[in-house]
């Protein structure tokens, strides 16, 4: 991981078992699906079906 790309203090916490879990805000800074199953998915990737299961939040509905 580069410095320029180094998560600022509130795109991440660490859950109660000691893990780091990336947040809504980071993860659409990232800017792409991982499809690994983030807590915080802003894509709707749902990891046990491996599909997405909504649009991006970004995304404007379709008419």
């Amino acid at each position: 991981m580069s410095l320029q790309n180094k998560p600022e203090q509130d795109d991440f916490y660490y859950s109660p078992e000691g893990y780091i879990v990336f947040t809504e805000k980071y993860l659409l800074k990232r800017g792409y699906c991982c499809q690994n199953g983030c807590r915080h998915c802003p894509y709707g990737f749902n990891k046990k079906t491996g599909r997405f299961d909504r649009e991006k939040k970004n995304d404007q509905p379709t008419k």
